[in-house]
């Protein structure tokens, strides 16, 4: 699901933004993150995206801190536009997040609304606004070679034709996205500098996995 008119660069997406803290859940540039939204907080925050340019952030809580309502944030998220939504009936939305680029925490603002607010920044990630930035420096063989062995393992059925077909952005930034590994791994895949070396960290945590024969991890997401 594209977007009608992606941003060009830092200057386009807003410097203030709703962020959503979601544990394991990784947004990446150009990905898309379903959501199944519920708590009455960020209903509102959906509400009032939808009232200006539909964009939050999302943010993965730190985990050395115990304060549920308002838990100690990492520094560097992602924004995304909510390109899909639907009412349940019951109170939800179910809604895609598009991914944009991803930001780094300038200051967390004192606000009123139910939802936390963040001035962010956006220009140590400018290459995030360029589709297949350092596309030809991936190891595209390594990473399949981790993905079919990472499918071997858990008896995962992949659908190998259209990955082919997948340029090597879709590629690793999907199976980052998708990938059942914990906050702390999902956080080094979203911190990456380049897209070579967000497809290194991938292979090195699906290989580090492999390594420990645990069995089965649950599946890809």
């Amino acid at each position: 699901m594209g977007i009608n008119h992606p941003p060009a660069g830092p200057d386009d997406v807003p410097a203030v933004i709703a962020v959503f803290p979601l544990s394991s859940a990784l947004l990446l540039p150009r990905g898309e993150l379903p959501l199944n939204v519920f708590e009455p907080r960020y209903i509102a925050m959906i509400d009032d995206a939808f009232k200006l340019d539909r964009i939050i952030g999302m943010i993965q809580p730190r985990g050395d801190n115990g304060d549920e309502e308002t838990p100690v944030l990492h520094q560097v998220g992602c924004a995304g536009r909510i390109t899909q939504i639907a009412e349940t009936g019951d109170g939800r939305y179910m809604l895609t997040l598009t991914g944009l680029a991803r930001f780094r925490i300038v200051n967390e603002l004192s606000v009123l609304t139910p939802y936390r607010q963040c001035i962010v920044s956006y220009d140590e990630f400018a290459t995030d606004f360029d589709i297949h930035t350092g596309e030809s420096e991936v190891d595209r063989a390594g990473v399949l070679r981790a993905l079919r062995d990472f499918a071997e393992a858990n008896r995962l059925k992949i659908d190998w034709k259209g990955i082919e077909q997948t340029p090597n952005e879709a590629l690793v930034n999907a199976l980052a996205m998708m990938s059942p590994f914990g906050p702390d791994e999902k956080q080094a895949l979203l911190v990456a500098d380049t897209l070579r070396s967000r497809a290194e960290v991938l292979v090195a945590i699906t290989e580090i996995e492999l390594a420990r024969g645990h069995g089965p991890i649950s599946s890809l997401q």
